[in-house]
């Protein structure tokens, strides 16, 4: 056969498709794994496997107008003399400065203020733009070490010691020479223009003993004052979860394999830590099983959080809060369909560029070019992420009214259904239309 019969054959393989035939090419011509930002794109069990049982006979909804539904937190109320007290179940995650522009980290901070939620600070310090334009500002403590610095904690809000990121569990992060500007390199005492890598653990410890020393000591450096958080990449969220309860954490981040990256190898990217959908359950039994969980220690999720319906299935599921990145990223103007010609330029197309690293965005977001920097106004920017994350808020209330409740923390997961096997077991809610759950555990 010949001509247009020949089509039957292109049939392309469900194991070496087209991307992987690529990428098994680029490595025989280079030599060197793939580095890049963003995240997991791989297909996978997420929130969106999940659905809501709206109240109708046997559960009573709450009227959107006239009925309120609360939607505030307090961290640390236990052991800080100052809580963190949070008007939205909704935080901004720990990108770096280095990673991320100054008019970002500001952007950032802005957004987060205007809507009375934190932001973080990341990797390589806290940035004096940021701290001066966020209300709530939560240090990370991180195992490079990069820009620590004792006054800059006695500022913060609260503290968040990262032991690991659900982009990389078990890895550390890349900053690339050409992101290290004199600016940065200054913040982190490290040469400008010379790739920088982060260490995967902490250099002053080696398990959940000393992880309570330097929890210890970190309240004392900050008088008592503020919370401390512990956060992990979701791998084994069930025991890292109880151990960093036991360590005497006022809140446990939880970050899933959906989690996103300014820089760090695609194969950690794609193959390591669990999904989100999986990992809060199993966080949640943690807590429940120490019998501090809606109590003294807060759980706040992390990995892949888009919109209001995805807040609201991780508070069903357990948690307290949500924390955001790379949605925010896009609030600000990442990906903007505006800069397609100059995403094409660079070999991509808007809604598809994911080489955060390069230092080339042309949004102004990922990058220390003062030419790209300029672009991205931080009042501006700010706004829109205090719209977005106000639409989260409002879509999470119409969700909770919806299953009867007067604040989003009474979401729970009886409030849930699944839609696919997998999304059921990791879940541990039932497929619609049944009361199976699938490899359910029995309590003893």
């Amino acid at each position: 056969m010949s001509g247009t019969g020949d089509r039957w054959r292109l049939r392309e393989s469900y194991t070496f498709d087209r991307h992987v035939i690529a990428e098994i090419h680029r490595a025989a011509n280079t030599g060197v794994y793939r580095i890049r930002g963003w995240g997991a794109k791989r297909k996978m069990p997420i929130l969106d496997d999940l659905v809501f049982l709206g109240a109708s006979m046997s559960r009573y909804p709450l009227e959107g107008y006239r009925e309120s539904c609360g939607t505030d937190l307090v961290i640390g109320a236990e052991r800080a003399a100052r809580p963190l007290e949070i008007a939205i179940p909704i935080t901004i995650a720990g990108m770096s400065f280095g990673s991320l522009s100054a008019n970002a980290k500001e952007a950032l901070g802005r957004g987060a203020s205007a809507m009375g939620t934190s932001t973080t600070s990341g990797d390589g310090g806290m940035l004096p733009e940021e701290r001066e334009h966020s209300s709530k500002l939560v240090y990370q403590y991180l195992p490079s070490r990069y820009g620590q610095n004792p006054d800059d904690l006695r500022s913060a809000d609260a503290i968040e010691v990262v032991v690991g990121q659900g982009a990389k569990p078990g890895g550390g992060g890349i900053l690339l020479g050409q992101k290290v500007s004199e600016r940065v390199a200054g913040m982190r005492t490290l040469p400008a223009g010379i790739d920088q890598r982060s260490a995967c653990r902490h250099p002053d410890w080696t398990g959940p003993d000393d992880l309570q020393i330097k929890i210890q000591e970190l309240r004392e450096v900050v008088d008592w004052q503020v919370p401390i958080f512990v956060k992990v990449g979701a791998a084994r969220p069930f025991y890292d979860t109880a151990l960093a309860v036991k360590a005497g954490a006022d809140a446990v981040v939880v970050d899933g394999l959906q989690g996103g990256t300014a820089a760090t190898q695609d194969v950690f990217i794609e193959h390591v830590g669990i999904p989100t959908i999986a990992a809060i359950p199993e966080a949640t039994r943690a807590l429940q099983d120490l019998d501090v969980h809606r109590k003294s220690v807060k759980l706040i999720a992390s990995g892949g959080i888009r919109s209001g319906a995805d807040v609201a299935k991780a508070l069903a599921l357990g948690a307290d809060a949500v924390s955001i990145g790379t949605a925010a990223l896009i609030a600000l103007g990442d990906n903007d369909p505006a800069y397609d010609d100059e995403y094409r330029e660079l070999g991509s197309a808007a809604g598809f560029w994911d080489d955060l690293q390069d230092g080339t965005d042309p949004a102004g977001i990922a990058t220390q070019d003062p030419r790209l920097t300029a672009r991205l106004d931080p009042v501006i920017g700010g706004r829109r992420l205090a719209n977005y994350l106000q639409v989260l808020t409002m879509e999470t209330q119409t969700i909770a009214r919806a299953c009867g409740k007067s604040h989003v923390s009474n979401l729970e997961p009886e409030d849930l259904a699944a839609l696919t096997v997998e999304a059921a077991a990791m879940a541990q809610v039932p497929i619609a239309g049944t009361d199976w759950i699938p490899c359910r555990r029995r309590k003893p």
